[in-house]
């Protein structure tokens, strides 16, 4: 018996002993004799129940529920508490996963839609690396597919699993750093980050990544025209390389074909943006130690231009060439019909040549911005830190949430500096002869064709 309770009941015996003198106190069996021991036995009831009571709620009010009710309750009622705090919060070393989504869940639920607007958005785009209302439609469009796997894997609401790998995306930062913010296992970051990822490279990929054509094909066209002075451009092509994180890299069984020209390993990104520096096309095959022209000829890009699957429609002329709509890049690229390159890289061409390559230049532009924006917002793919089987729908993912984010027209982030393009000029295979035939005679006729433009303009 507990001795605080024995002790109780030997001070209930005295007070009964003292309400009913005529009683013996030899022992606790003659006290039943007496119509005093009902008042004992209602008391010690009554003190028993109570003190029960308060044990349970004693435990209770110790419990991590109990502890994450009282935190969820501080949150909401602290409404000046800002969004990059409560992430913070939800996130110290003592708390657990649980309370992590409770926290989450009291800002998304109760408190984000009455912040300022500017102000939570700007907070939100800090942490997760765009706004919260293009977020929660981000959402809205995975969960059908996270929920039964979160459910089955991790128990972890879909936003919250978003928001998680978002962050990662946006960041960088390592596993072992996510785990112990989110106070999970590092695996399970990654196994989030191999899930939101493959959808996003693969169910949304459709959605926010697709060839131009019909109104957006004559929009792109046009505003190509007014940025270079060239007709019939409709996007732009370049490569980036992907540097892999070295506890990435060190895990590769050849490293050699992953390094590229600047010395780091990495894997080669390709992609077609338009004016928007919106891209319309991106694949991701190759190591780093390919070049731009080889990762482009394996492409399904090329095996559609040149099959002219796509691109056929809008056909001008040019000084007597049949034109439909072409991309431009760099000397990297091979030339070709559907691919115009410039004619020198360091302008010793004719005056004519030297205007075309001067206005091809500035729609190259377009896909530089576009990757420097890309590399500026998600900024893992400055340090790519994934398993080496995942890294292209990482990237690839990064790809859609940057197009989702010049969509919706989020403020562009600080372009990330890419290295000084270098590189040997390409060459054209046999089987390409045609198409750099009419590639050639259609480039000069278009410098030509410029050159007749700048002379008829007025001279000041």
């Amino acid at each position: 018996m507990d001795p605080s309770l024995f002790m109780m009941l030997s001070n209930l015996l005295q007070l009964h002993n003292y309400l009913d003198p005529a009683l013996p106190t030899s022992s606790l069996a003659d006290a039943y004799s007496s119509s005093a021991p009902l008042l004992f036995f209602v008391i010690a009831s009554v003190l028993s129940h109570a003190a029960a009571l308060r044990s349970r709620s004693t435990a209770s009010s110790s419990s991590p529920t109990s502890a994450s009710t009282t935190t969820t309750t501080t949150t909401t009622t602290t409404t000046t508490t800002t969004t990059t705090t409560t992430a913070t919060t939800a996130a110290t070393p003592n708390s657990s996963s649980d309370r992590n989504v409770d926290a989450f869940r009291s800002l998304t639920n109760e408190r984000i839609w009455s912040m300022e607007p500017q102000t939570r958005d700007a907070q939100w785009r800090s942490a997760y690396g765009l706004s919260y209302p293009v977020f929660a439609n981000l959402v809205d469009q995975l969960k059908p597919h996270l929920q039964k796997s979160l459910a089955v894997d991790l128990g972890l609401p879909a936003d919250y699993a978003v928001a998680i790998v978002l962050s990662r995306l946006a960041h960088g930062h390592s596993l072992k750093a996510m785990a112990a913010h989110y106070k999970l296992k590092p695996y399970q970051i990654s196994k989030l980050t191999n899930l939101v990822t493959r959808l996003l490279a693969t169910k949304l990929y459709p959605n926010y990544i697709r060839t131009p054509g019909g109104h957006r094909l004559l929009e792109t066209i046009h505003a190509f025209r007014e940025i270079t002075g060239l007709p019939n451009v409709c996007g732009a092509i370049d490569g980036s390389y992907v540097k892999l994180a070295r506890t990435t890299e060190a895990r590769i069984v050849d490293p050699a074909s992953f390094r590229c020209r600047y010395g780091y390993c990495s894997i080669l990104l390709q992609v077609v943006s338009d004016h928007r520096k919106i891209f319309w096309d991106v694949c991701v095959k190759a190591p780093g130690a390919s070049d731009d022209a080889t990762h482009f000829r394996d492409s399904a890009l090329y095996n559609r231009l040149t099959s002219a699957e796509i691109l056929r429609d809008t056909v001008i002329s040019v000084r007597g060439h049949h034109v439909r709509p072409y991309i431009i890049g760099d000397w990297c690229y091979p030339l070709l019909s559907f691919l115009l390159t410039p004619f020198t890289s360091n302008s010793t061409g004719t005056l004519a040549q030297n205007f075309f390559d001067a206005s091809l230049m500035k729609g190259r532009s377009m896909v530089e911005q576009a990757i420097g924006l890309l590399k500026g917002r998600w900024r893992i793919l400055q340090d790519l830190n994934v398993g080496i089987n995942h890294a292209p729908q990482t990237i690839v993912a990064c790809c859609v949430l940057h197009n989702i984010c010049q969509f919706a027209g989020e403020p562009e982030p600080v372009l990330y500096k890419e290295p000084k393009e270098s590189g040997p000029p390409s060459r054209t295979l046999e089987n390409e002869k045609s198409f750099y035939y009419f590639g050639e005679s259609l480039r000069q006729a278009i410098a030509d064709e410029i050159q007749e433009r700048q002379q008829r303009l007025p001279t000041r």
